[in-house]
């Protein structure tokens, strides 16, 4: 082969003398041929590729735009160059001694590949970004290949005159338009037409500048690629898992079977004559269960799954982006041992004397090369990894979401709406962050492998006692991992206790302020906390303990293989390339080895979750085999003897219904409570399992549920439901459905956003609107459940006559309603009475009276009652969700009615209730760090501070003593080894070592006790603070705002920012110490720091900024995407009824998508953070070699070793301080999000130094003097000015409509609303100079939700335990609850569960009555405090309160009139005036406001109030 090349070049091809000298060279033959075909093979084999473009039909020619004039300019420049070579050569070749071969063949190769460079600038105009990879690489081959002909050339030329003048100036004219073109292909050449779509994909220093210059929004991320959209690769993730999951399920049918035959089997065994009959049934059932989709289940909770399919299926979607990936990580894997060899290699040069310079020059560049690819390669497979991961999560959180709209009621039961959040917030998570380390698998064992083998080079078996120390310490580190799981198991349930009282304690703030609790509940939680924060001290110990292990880890392994190595023979001595190659082979060992474990504990957990979404996506969709839709003539709804279940095996809640619903027809369905009416609609609505029979439906539906669901979007969306607006109709629907006055109430109309599940309408308002959705759908049939128990009467009258009766909007619609009211039964045509899940009779209204069947016997019982009220409540029987609607929410309703007037006009469409949450946006201020440092103690601050520094010179006295040994190889060259120096090399090396472990030993025991004491403070601060905040920034403070405080913040501050403050620490003294050693060695090296520093310094500010804004948009963009699922799981059967569930998908596709944009974003940020960084840090490589391999004569080979192999670990350390800083700065954000909360305005303080007399008040006079009161600053008077007197024990009803001012009235009396002017007498004492508690104290009040904490029966009565056993009992007695209480196991201390769920309404608002009775004040308030209960409990009370108040003053605020007819006095209420105040009889007289309501209400005189 050589002798060929020879001939073909004329002269000699490889000579080993050419480099054994001092001004070494390539021969000319070599530089000719290898050097000039190995950029021309790449190009060539890659060119065809880069054309296709070119063929494509489709694709059109973009405008040239200047950059692609040049750059073809310069490629033509190029071919005249080549061309004129040719011609030279072969002009010269005429004569008489013929020129080799490659003068002819290197000019034609050229021609080619320049004409090759010209068609692909010319193909990639058909590309929207027409830069082309495959050709900024090759110029860059080109160039490197270039600059040894170009150097040889050089020295020739400067040695002796030039003898080939043209080819001389050829080569350089071509090197330079080459070097220019390279230049010019580092521009982005974007056609004009593509400006706008490349503005949304850009490079990523883009987005870095934007985000350096203002606070990044979401509008500035780019969009995604078609290929990374939610829908491109859900859908192939969807068709794998299609096939996967057949096959699955036929595997679970296989086991099933062979559960089954062995069930017989041991029957037959038994010798059961039963087995027979049932294998007969077994097998006439088969057939049947094989018609449904999806595998069969049995009914225990572990019933079996289709399994094993989730990971293969990820596999199969994603194999493409993991066969790059391992590509990628293999190539930086093999890197990796390149560096240490070539370390070697610059130690062995610079210990020999005779070595040639040339040879330090190329081992510096090489080891830049090497980093450089390095970090390159890592980069990307990085970039992959991560997409990987957001893709990964992509899909599953699109299968989960696309499930749960399939999915059949049983499985639907099987989770609790929170639980299926959970797979999408924490399992597709835990997927997205395995994704990232999945391939440290097969990697980790690789890399370990192979540093085994190269140490064993270098040691010997020495290497065996520095491994044997590694694997001990994994052991160590297992059981500290598994004591610190305890703790943090244990420090979880402290944590949920601890949130779940102080949800509690916000959800009923208003008590707490009410009756004057607040420190009762302040101490239970600061006790839970103090529990919380003594476990969180153990954590951080034995975190301690395990960074204390770790750190020792290096240092002992290359103690322990170092002593082992001289000990064993004395002619084994440890000289610098030895030492220095093992340690950093051995810096290379502990990435794997520190991975493995993480990596493994993360797969346990993954696969927990897999199994979790293998169970969920398996699960059977729901079968609505049994609803038909064929046409019958004359019948729009008929059941033909349909039998329905909830779940499969469960009991018949249906039976045999057989029924026939005429189209046009308003049927009403009433029953008992439980009797079936809501189940007979499921079934309907194909929500049920079939046991026989089937429905038949024609036409659309449209369904209001019992209790109405609404979407936290604008009024007016909620209403249209996705459909067209047209106005007209609109404006008729809702004008039918009674909700023009309330939009007049809400601030901004029908544009107004509604809260999460409707949180700031009322019950009724919530029940109008879900019934406006659905007559605004126009769909042939109505299904409405109870649609009217949640509105007052008259509404419901109005929407009686208005929307469902004979005249109203939908005559003309088949409509089914179930009802409880009985008033309307009359005007309907068809009555279906329910008895346990059957139809008992079903006929006219008439046809049933005269029947005498169960519907006349519960006309009578009822009826007689109803008369009376009918008109004024809906019947008392309705499921206990009811009355809500006349409580109205008034205390959430208020402030916002009247905030309308005071914004003016153009205000209102923004007027949004809840102000959005601020996203704090730029730097964190300097002072939030100063402010934890003064919670943690500046004193203490400083000591950790000090420990770290102690702990980093004994790390950099420990490696100049190793390099200091290593030169003892060169003194005691010939000599033996002194046995004593020896000794003290290892004894010092040893003592230096320990003591470095005990400075960070010491460090991270001060740091966490730092951190608890910083904890404790900041959330005593932040509780005490928000206990004493005034009602006002509750009702305008969303409650999940403020626990995310306690919850999200309170943990960062706990736990991430210690961790975050001891990374940072570390990395920066990791730098600052290795800079020092590398300047120790070589001084000059100091003169590159600096602008080495500087370029660091503005990528690090660049990059934090925009990284910073993105994990914040990324926080803000993934809340919506959980909260829709929420949504959409609670409203499952709307959905499905109106047949939107791709709208609904799409809609979740879309949120999703803009969460994965913010990701992609700063996945992307990240990588060119990281390739900035990286260079930085292989510049710091580069320089440290080459200062050695110039002052070499100077430097001990020890020095050398100790400065190069510093900086090959500094670059990692340069990537993490930026990671740790972005970190710490986006978690100190949380101080600043508490701190706001503690900067809070307070209210009134709770006791002043002007304290009430003892026992005040004793008569309880009230005197208004000309009182008013405003709900914030900003709104108009509430009061406005209202002056009465209440004499003692006078029994005073307020009433009034809806915003009249009537709870108003006790928020001031109780100072929840403090005086715009005038003011308050109680028994002579203005209530404006006293502490709110000595107010609150002395009042009493029955509020209208009876609200209930967690905690003993004894403790809601007592919260202080300032009554006996006996006095409890007495108003127990009083209340009516003696004898339940008696009953119950524990008696006093029977357990309440959360919000008194375990109590009924009825009972619980007893509870908040027997508190009243327990406080005996002289002043007591009941706010409507007997909407939520049946008739007979509302009697009890009223008993109780006129007996055992008789000597008090008492203040009735209700929306039954009956409740106040026995008052002394009524005070009638409108607008904020006091309109009337006389006694009932007066007014009833008079024509007054009040007898015009009770007109309404069907009172006439006082005597009619038997109820």
């Amino acid at each position: 082969m050589p002798a060929a090349l020879e001939e073909f070049c004329g002269s000699v091809f490889w000579n080993d003398s050419f480099l054994a000298r001092p001004d070494a060279d390539l021969p000319v033959c070599f530089q000719q041929t290898v050097l000039v075909w190995i950029p021309l093979g790449f190009l060539w084999v890659l060119a065809p590729w880069q054309l296709l473009p070119m063929c494509k039909s489709k694709s059109k020619k973009s405008s040239p735009t200047k950059l692609y004039t040049t750059k073809q300019v310069l490629a033509t420049l190029l071919l005249i160059t080549a061309v004129a070579e040719l011609v030279l050569a072969i002009n010269e070749g005429t004569g008489q001694n013929p020129l080799p071969a490659v003068q002819y063949t290197n000019p034609s190769l050229y021609i080619v590949t320049w004409v090759l460079v010209l068609l692909i600038h010319y193909a990639r105009c058909f590309c929207l970004r027409r830069d082309s990879v495959v050709l900024f690489c090759f110029w860059i081959l080109s160039l490197l290949c270039g600059i040894l002909p170009f150097q040889s050339l050089v020295r020739r030329a400067l040695q002796d005159p030039i003898s080939d003048v043209p080819r001389f100036v050829l080569f350089f004219i071509s090197y330079g338009l080459q070097l220019l073109l390279f230049l010019v292909s580092g521009f982005s050449d974007i056609s004009p037409e593509a400006k706008e779509i490349a503005k949304k994909i850009s490079l990523p220093h883009r987005i870095v500048y934007k985000g350096h210059r203002k606070p990044l929004e979401i509008e500035d991320v780019w969009e995604l690629k078609d290929k990374d959209r939610t829908q491109t690769v859900y859908a192939a993730f969807e068709k794998n898992m299609k096939t996967a999951l057949r096959k699955a399920q036929a595997e679970l049918e296989k086991r099933k079977r062979k559960k089954r035959r062995q069930e017989r089997d041991t029957e037959h065994m038994n010798g059961m004559s039963k087995a027979q009959s049932q294998d007969i049934l077994v097998l006439e059932k088969q057939p049947k269960k094989k018609k449904k989709k999806k595998g069969d289940k049995g009914d225990s909770s572990h019933k079996d799954y289709p399994k094993k399919w989730l990971i293969k299926v990820l596999f199969k979607t994603f194999l493409q982006n993991l066969v790059m990936s391992v590509a990628f990580k293999l190539v930086h894997d093999a890197l990796v041992f390149v560096s240490p060899q070539l370390l070697k290699l610059l130690i062995a040069f610079v210990s020999d004397a005779e070595a040639f310079a040339w040879q330090g020059y190329l081992y510096s560049i090489l080891l830049f090369l090497t980093a450089v690819l390095q970090s390159l390669c890592l980069q990307q497979y990085f970039n992959l990894c991560f997409q990987l991961g957001t893709n990964v999560r992509a899909s599953l959180i699109a299968a989960i979401y696309k499930k749960a709209l399939t999915m059949s009621s049983a499985t639907r039961k099987e989770s609790t709406v929170g639980e299926t959040v959970n797979l999408m917030s924490a399992d597709a998570q835990r997927f997205m962050e395995m994704a990232n380390f999945v391939h440290q698998l097969w990697s980790s064992p690789l890399q370990i492998i192979v540093s085994i083998i190269f140490l064993w080079g270098e040691l010997g078996p020495s290497v065996l006692a520095g491994l044997a120390v590694m694997v001990l310490l994994i052991p160590i580190n297992g059981f500290l991992v598994n004591k610190s799981k305890d703790v943090q198991v244990r420090n979880m349930k402290n944590k949920d206790e601890r949130m779940k009282i102080m949800s509690e304690v916000l959800n009923g703030i208003k008590i707490l302020k009410l009756f004057a609790w607040e420190p009762s509940f302040e101490k239970r939680i600061n006790e839970i906390r103090a529990c919380e924060l003594k476990d969180l001290l153990k954590f951080s110990y034995l975190q301690s303990v395990s960074i204390f292990v770790f750190s020792c880890a290096p240092f002992l392994v290359s103690l322990a293989s170092f002593a082992v190595y001289i000990l064993v023979d004395e002619n084994n001595v440890l000289d610098a390339q030895k030492a220095f190659t093992s340690i950093s082979l051995f810096n290379v060992l502990r990435f794997p080895m520190a991975m493995l474990p993480l990596v493994l504990s993360s797969m346990v957990q993954t696969n927990v979750s897999k199994e979790r979404l293998e169970r969920y996506l398996g699960g059977e969709d729901l079968d609505t085999s049994a609803i038909h839709h064929d046409s019958i003539p004359g019948s729009a709804v008929r059941f033909s003897e349909a039998t329905f279940t909830w779940e499969q095996d469960g009991n018949a809640v249906i039976r045999d219904v057989t029924l026939d619903i005429k189209p046009g027809s308003l049927v009403a369905v009433v029953g008992a409570v439980g009797s079936g009416k809501s189940s007979l609609i499921s079934a309907m609505l194909g929500e049920m399992e079939n046991i026989k029979g089937h429905i038949n439906i024609q036409g659309s539906l449209a369904y209001v549920p019992q209790q109405a669901w609404i979407q936290n979007a604008t009024l007016k969306d909620n209403i249209l439901f996705g459909s067209e607006l047209d106005e007209a109709r609109y404006q008729k629907v809702i004008k039918a459905c009674a909700l023009l006055p309330d939009l007049e109430l809400l601030p901004a109309g029908d544009q107004t956003e509604i809260g999460e599940k409707g949180i700031n309408l009322s019950g009724g308002q919530k029940q109008r609107v879900s019934l406006a959705r659905a007559v605004y759908n126009d769909a042939d049939i109505y299904i409405l459940d109870d649609p009217l128990s949640a509105v007052d009467a008259h509404v419901g009258k109005h929407l009686f006559e208005h929307v469902l009766g004979p005249k109203g909007l939908l005559q003309k619609k088949t409509r089914i309603l179930v009802t409880h009211s009985i008033s309307f039964l009359p005007q309907v045509d068809n009555i279906v009475v329910l008895v346990a899940g059957a139809v008992s009779e079903h006929g006219s209204y008439s046809t049933l009276l005269a029947n005498r069947g169960a519907f006349a016997q519960f006309l009578n019982s009822y009826g007689s009652q109803e008369e009376g009220a009918a008109e004024e409540t809906t019947a008392g029987t309705g499921n206990a969700t009811g009355y809500r609607g006349h409580v109205c929410l008034e205390v959430l309703k208020a402030p916002r009615c009247d905030s309308l007037k005071a914004q003016e006009e153009p205000v209102k469409k923004g007027q949004k209730l809840i102000e959005k949450e601020a996203v704090e946006t730029g730097r964190v201020k300097f002072s939030m760090y100063l402010q934890y440092l003064r919670a943690v103690g500046l004193g203490f601050s400083f000591c950790i501070a000090m420990s770290y520094v102690g702990d980093y010179a004994a790390y950099v006295g420990t490696n100049l003593w190793l390099s200091a040994w290593t030169d003892d190889a060169e003194r005691y060259q010939n000599e033996t080894y002194p046995v004593q120096q020896r000794d003290l090399r290892i004894g010092v090396f040893g003592a230096l070592g320990v003591s470095q472990a005990l400075f960070l030993f010491l460090a991270t025991i001060l740091s966490s006790h730092g951190a608890v004491q910083a904890s404790r403070i900041v959330h005593e601060q932040l509780l005490s603070n928000i206990l004493r905040v005034p009602m006002s920034f509750f009702d305008t403070t969303p409650t999940g705002r403020i626990v995310n405080r306690f919850a999200k913040d309170i943990f960062t501050v706990d736990e991430t920012i210690p961790m975050s403050f001891r990374s940072w620490l570390n990395c920066f003294m990791g730098i600052i110490s290795t800079l020092l050693m590398i300047a120790l060695a070589t001084p000059f090296f100091l003169v590159v720091i600096v602008p080495l520093g500087i370029f660091y310094y503005f990528v690090l500010r660049f990059y934090i900024s925009t990284s910073r804004q993105l994990r914040r948009l990324d926080s803000v963009t993934r809340s919506p995407i959980y909260s829709h699922f929420g949504e959409t799981v609670s409203g499952l059967p709307v959905i499905r009824a109106y047949g939107h569930q791709q709208r609904f998908l799409e809609q979740n596709e879309k949120t999703l998508d803009i969460n994965q944009k913010t990701v992609h974003s700063w996945i992307v940020s990240n990588r060119w953070l990281a390739i900035r960084l990286e260079f930085v840090g292989s510049l710091v490589v580069f320089f440290s070699a080459l200062l050695a391999v110039i002052s070499k004569n100077s430097l001990g080979g020890g020095i050398v070793g100790l400065s190069i192999s510093s900086a090959l670990n500094v670059t990692q350390t340069l990537n993490w301080l930026v990671r740790v800083s972005s970190e710490l700065e986006t978690n100190i954000v949380a101080v600043e999000r508490v701190h706001e909360y503690t900067k809070v305005k307070r209210e009134a303080p709770w006791v002043t130094d002007k304290r009430p007399p003892h026992g005040w008040p004793s008569k309880g006079e009230i005197q208004f003097v000309d009182y008013k009161v405003r709900y914030r600053p900003e709104l108009e008077l509430v009061l406005l000015g209202i002056t009465c007197n209440i004499g003692s024990t006078e029994k005073v009803g307020v009433v009034g409509r809806t915003g009249a001012g009537k709870s108003s009235l006790t928020n001031c009396l109780f100072r929840v609303l403090e005086a715009a002017g005038g003011k308050i007498i109680i028994d002579g004492l203005d209530i404006a100079t006293i502490g709110l508690h000595d107010l609150r104290q002395n009042l009493t009040i029955i509020p209208q939700d009876p609200v209930l904490f967690t905690g003993t029966l004894r403790m809601n009565l007592d919260p202080f335990d300032q009554y006996t056993d006996e006095e409890v009992w007495k108003a127990l007695e009083l209340a009516h609850l003696k004898a339940y209480v008696q009953e119950l196991p524990e008696r006093l201390q029977h357990n309440v569960s959360e919000g008194g769920e375990n109590l009924s309404v009825g009972q619980r608002q007893l509870v908040c009555l027997a508190r009243a009775l327990l406080r005996k004040a002289k002043i007591l308030i009941l706010d409507e405090a007997t909407a939520a209960v049946d008739l007979e409990t509302d009697h009890l009370i009223q008993t109780t309160i006129r007996s055992a108040f008789a000597d008090c003053t008492v203040l009735t605020i209700a929306h039954r009139l009956h409740t106040i007819m026995d008052s002394n006095r009524v005070m009638v209420m409108h607008a904020g005036k006091i309109v009337e105040f006389d006694s009932p009889e007066k007014l009833l007289q008079k024509q007054s406001v009040f007898s015009a309501m009770a007109k309404d209400a069907g009172i006439t005189n006082t005597e009619t109030t038997t109820l």
